[in-house]
């Protein structure tokens, strides 16, 4: 491959009340404003040295714009333009000026509808890992993933894969042997993108990393004191897959974040994915309890970067399959 896609790197969402979301993400879980203009709030977590990792932008209806890659160059943006070219794949630029703190972007539309952006150059603002003075909330450090619904997940991981060079870490597969999930990266850890079977393409979640389990469980008791306890949907607990402990809470528009931390290295070249079966209890809450069926059935809107319409959704290649927990 002629380019180098670094890793997650931000995410645009379309929020309906700016300073509603800016007491929920600022306020409660601790995020670092670095700019405001009046219909954008641009966030940061405390390990990041990079002018965003999450754009809330005002907007009349929740959605999401684009998933964010950094890649190694501004080389790397054309090559991957005539990738997705290639494969008559919708391509749009957005030249440097036009978007606060970030440099000349490529949009695409992926090959289950997802909206991706590429690039190489950000801002750069002061990183505040040891202003442990300013740590709040979820003591929030850096963006780690995404995770998205899609109605192939075959197709999606084969083009993540064996053309944008994605590794995968583990994978989940029915009875038929056809996979249902899977969770792929380009940096070091468990993963930068994950895709689960369901109607979309949607997404399902970004991933946050905190510093440590407490961190989870602070989070709970913060937001509960704010009032926002209703916004808690699942957890705290530790996955199965990813070994990760994991916090699953909804903003005011409904977008699902997930705080995490404690998965672990994938870097060896040997590295073999872990495949998990569909009906096993522990791979996704290692504990045993169940997710509630809101956490299988709503996820985000997503945008077509051309058209900024929303995405149609499609049903899912495979039967939907909640699996049984043990409780």
């Amino acid at each position: 491959m002629d380019f180098s896609i670094i890793r997650c790197a931000r995410a645009v969402l379309h929020v309906t009340d700016l300073e509603a979301s800016r007491r929920f993400y600022v306020d409660a879980l601790g995020f670092i404003e670095t700019a405001n203009d009046g219909t954008c709030l641009y966030l940061r977590g405390l390990e990041e040295h990079g002018h965003h990792s999450l754009v809330l932008k005002e907007a009349d209806r929740p959605a999401v714009e684009v998933l964010g890659y950094k890649v190694a160059t501004e080389e790397d943006l054309e090559q991957l333009a005539a990738l997705f070219k290639h494969h008559q794949l919708p391509v749009a630029w957005i030249e440097k000026g036009e978007q606060l703190g970030v440099g000349r972007a490529l949009r695409v539309q992926d090959v289950n509808g997802l909206p991706l952006e590429f690039f190489a150059e950000m801002e750069t603002v002061e990183r505040l890992l040891q202003r442990f003075d300013l740590y709040k909330g979820s003591r929030m450090q850096r963006i780690d993933h995404f995770n998205c619904l899609v109605p192939d997940v075959g197709k999606a991981e084969l083009f993540y894969r064996k053309q944008l060079g994605f590794a995968c870490s583990e994978f989940t597969e029915t009875k038929e042997g056809a996979i249902w999930a899977t969770w792929l990266h380009r940096k070091q850890t468990v993963h930068d993108q994950a895709f689960m079977n369901g109607s979309g393409p949607r997404l399902h979640h970004i991933g946050f990393w905190l510093p440590d389990p407490l961190a989870l469980i602070h989070t709970c008791d913060v937001l509960a004191a704010m009032g926002y306890g209703e916004s808690i949907e699942r957890g705290p607990g530790r996955h199965g897959l990813s070994n990760a402990f994991f916090l699953y809470l909804r903003d005011p528009d409904g977008h699902r974040v997930e705080l995490y931390n404690g998965d672990y290295l994938t870097s060896d070249p040997d590295f073999e994915p872990i495949k998990w079966d569909i009906d096993d209890p522990m791979r996704q809450t290692f504990w045993g309890h169940a997710a509630p069926d809101c956490w299988f059935q709503e996820a985000s809107t997503v945008l077509h970067v051309l058209t900024e319409e929303a995405v149609v959704e499609q049903p899912a290649k495979l039967e939907q399959h909640k699996p049984t927990f043990i409780i």
